[in-house]
């Protein structure tokens, strides 16, 4: 487990030389086998058509949005690729009636029972794991027949154990996890643009 920090830093330049590396220890606790299922399932998702949904709370809801932001605008250039990505975080209006009407655990939830459908995935943001809307939305997707991606770090809690595809980072600080969850999501979405680039000569000069 990466814990940080120990200690009192002089200033903010040794704050930042300590926290990035333990940024880079927290990034190699990462299981690469289950991202490669990961790449593997969502290239699959893509392909056949069915819809990717995105869900976190607080900097994980950034990183949920941000996914859209990548898959549908930066995937699909110089490929054929037509992602279909959805955050659940992102609608206020429909969040704050959720919630306000229904109960916070259902917030996620209650999106996926309209919106989901078998063959659709499921990539559930949480930095404790422990969530329950997080853990909610994980559960119902399941029963749904989505596939689930849980992108958790701390101990992982119950969203690890639930995904058919965990995504974990065993590093103790909000900061090091949710930038190693950014970091996850931007591989994800580059590998898969990557994979299917049109014109193969674009490798060497790559903007995304």
């Amino acid at each position: 487990m990466t814990y940080f920090p120990g200690e009192r830093y002089k200033d903010a330049g040794a704050y930042a030389r300590a926290y990035f590396s333990n940024l880079s220890i927290a990034a190699s606790t990462l299981d690469f086998g289950a991202m490669s299922a990961a790449g593997e399932l969502l290239a699959e998702c893509t392909r056949k058509g069915a819809t990717i949904y995105s869900c976190g709370n607080g900097g994980s809801a950034a990183i949920a949005n941000h996914l859209v932001c990548d898959c549908l605008k930066g995937v699909r250039a110089n490929t054929e690729l037509k992602p279909r990505v959805q955050s659940l975080s992102t609608n206020i209006e429909l969040i704050t009636a959720i919630v306000n009407d229904i109960g916070v655990e259902e917030v996620f939830e209650h999106q996926l029972t309209s919106l989901g459908t078998p063959g659709d995935v499921l990539i559930a943001i949480s930095s404790s794991g422990a969530s329950s809307n997080i853990v909610k939305a994980i559960e119902t997707a399941k029963n749904m027949g989505l596939k689930t991606i849980a992108m958790t770090g701390f101990t992982g809690g119950s969203s690890a154990k639930l995904a058919d595809i965990s995504l974990h980072i065993s590093a103790e600080n909000y900061g090091l996890v949710e930038d190693t969850h950014q970091s996850i999501m931007h591989i994800l979405a580059q590998f898969m643009r990557h994979s299917n680039l049109s014109h193969p000569q674009l490798l060497g000069n790559l903007k995304f």
